[in-house]
């Protein structure tokens, strides 16, 4: 591949873009395109939509990197005929017609299915919706750990929730059975559980895996491994 891919940057649940800031700087500062657009978190489907219509209006190849539920959401926008590869970071790596409750249910459960809050929201003209979201005491702790204090704590309060519904609708389909992979695990992981990490990029057969001792948010702990993971696949697709 003769043309640098452009790399979007795909957050999860409960964060938002600014949850991959040090990467996209240290990407930028290396002189790549990076876009690093918001995920709504309403719906797998929606939020895959979303993703998909916002890479196939760039010109050129793009390589996909989703953190968490964004594993999942690139593992079905990834199917966009511009996207030439895929990089789960301590993400999901569904299959095809599998929801995130099967995959997870498959394994023991994270200190994070402890520590969710359910709260209701309005849908004009159906019955409410309901949202999940991290315990604000139980945040630091849980899903940022590694990150400094002060962050955490700003973090804990701006969380961007998913909706119920996104754990319980099935990918319709699975962008590494076509398209190649890579995966982060993170082996200190307390909002997944490892094993789940692993157990997908196995069965996904992707290229190269590497484990990094470090939290759930790798990118925020592990910046530069996480930059240098992507810029890697960059190259072997070269």
């Amino acid at each position: 591949m003769s043309e640098k891919p452009t790399i979007v940057l795909v957050h999860g649940a409960f964060a938002d873009a600014a949850s991959w800031a040090p990467v996209t700087l240290n990407l930028l500062e290396a002189g790549y395109t990076v876009h690093v657009p918001p995920v709504f978190n309403r719906s797998l489907i929606g939020d895959s939509a979303y993703i998909r219509s916002f890479v196939e209006q760039i010109e050129g190849p793009v390589i996909l990197a989703g953190h968490s539920y964004g594993g999942a959401v690139i593992t079905v926008a990834g199917a966009a005929d511009n996207v030439v590869g895929l990089v789960y970071v301590a993400g999901y790596a569904l299959d095809e017609g599998e929801s995130l409750g099967q995959l997870q249910g498959g394994f023991p459960d994270s200190e994070l299915a402890a520590n969710l809050v359910y709260s209701p929201y309005p849908i004009e003209g159906a019955d409410p919706g309901t949202d999940v979201s991290v315990k604000i005491d139980a945040f630091p702790s849980v899903f940022a750990a590694g990150v400094p204090e002060d962050t955490a704590r700003v973090l804990a309060v701006s969380q961007r929730p998913l909706a119920a519904v996104a754990f319980g609708e099935t990918a319709p389909t699975a962008a590494w059975k076509t398209k190649p992979g890579w995966g982060i695990v993170s082996s200190a992981d307390r909002t997944i559980n490892p094993d789940v990490e692993r157990f997908g990029y196995q069965r996904a057969g992707l290229r190269r895996v590497i484990e990094i001792d470090a939290p759930h948010l790798v990118m925020q702990s592990n910046p530069d491994e996480v930059a240098k993971f992507i810029t890697d696949a960059i190259d072997e697709l070269a």
